[in-house]
């Protein structure tokens, strides 16, 4: 079986390209905008043409679609996760059309959810920001297209690698900063306080007072292999979570303590995110995925956050940081 990864170089893409590469008898290939990529792709500015050009070549019975802008301006948002879902489908009914494609969406596509409420496949779309309403237009494309498709709409994704634009990935940055400065290795303060002595460090955030829905990036990416090789047709749209809401301060709270934090962890006001104010609760049910795909979450928060610190870098992070 050959499968195509397309933006295999983003967080989610790289666990799910060392996923796909553990699968017996697969061949597996690359797309990107990189020279050294197997196929060399740019959904966000290829014509449907010279997609289609590229996808003849490499011949795949599956594309799985990782490719996506979370944050940036409305150009950036609007050409990767509208125009290029589109584009892509666009050159595979040319060029592969009994491909399976396989779309990471975004659980940011249904908008505010109702509190102590799971939200099915079915739920009306009602995305509260331009990021939410850009990737609901790449999954209506996707939808829209007449292939043999499915749309994965990922929770937040935690674990191992986890980029500063996420709330994990910045609060690892922030705590791994703390940890450098409490061992002397930092200079000055910074974020942290006047660091007088152990525990005595603050870590300021934004409202954290949202609840999200949190997934092991390797349970996506298991999510991502069954969608891939599970033969006939599948739902348009299967969701991709805990199927649990957690309070993001909880988190914050865990992983800090994964980290070994000692001091105080500080909710500054007016510091959060429009969006966590629009969007407090968000959780997914995921038993159509679990009845399509026999899939379900194998990876308990404690798991992710463990691989998430493992894998930190000692970088300067933001002072502030809001709720996803």
């Amino acid at each position: 079986m050959r499968i195509l990864v397309l933006g295999a170089g983003g967080y989610l893409g790289g666990h799910v390209t060392e996923r796909l590469r553990a699968l017996p008898d697969t061949h597996l290939l690359v797309g990107g905008r990189s020279p050294a990529a197997d196929v060399t792709v740019d959904l966000a500015s290829d014509s449907p043409y010279e997609l289609a050009r590229a996808l003849a070549k490499a011949a795949p019975d599956a594309v799985v679609n990782c490719a996506g802008a979370v944050g940036g301006d409305a150009v950036t948002l609007t050409e990767v996760n509208a125009r290029g879902p589109a584009v892509l489908c666009a050159a595979l009914r040319e060029a592969a059309p009994s491909a399976r494609l396989v779309h990471l969406g975004s659980a940011a596509e249904y908008g505010p959810g109702t509190i102590g409420r799971r939200v099915t496949e079915s739920e009306t779309p009602g995305p509260a920001g331009l990021y939410g309403a850009t990737k609901l237009a790449g999954t209506l494309a996707v939808g829209a297209s007449g292939l043999d498709a499915v749309v994965l709409r990922v929770g937040n994704p935690v674990g191992a690698g986890a980029p500063s634009t996420s709330l994990p990935g910045r609060v690892t940055a922030l705590l791994a900063e703390a940890e450098a400065q409490e061992a002397g290795a930092g200079a000055g303060a910074g974020a942290y306080g006047s660091g007088d002595g152990p525990g005595t460090a603050e870590l300021r955030l934004g409202d954290l007072s949202a609840y999200r829905d949190f997934v092991d990036a390797r349970d996506v990416a298991g999510a991502v292999e069954l969608a891939a090789v599970t033969p006939g047709p599948l739902p348009p749209v299967l969701n991709v979570g805990s199927g649990e809401a957690l309070p993001v301060r909880e988190l914050v709270r865990r992983l800090a303590d994964v980290a070994g934090f000692r001091g105080r962890i500080v909710e500054a006001d007016g510091a959060g995110s429009a969006r966590s104010a629009q969007v407090s609760w968000q959780c997914s049910d995921i038993t159509a995925a679990r009845l399509a795909l026999g899939w379900r979450p194998a990876h308990s928060l404690d798991a992710s956050l463990d691989a998430l610190w493992s894998s930190r870098t000692p970088t300067r992070a933001p002072d502030r940081v809001a709720a996803p």
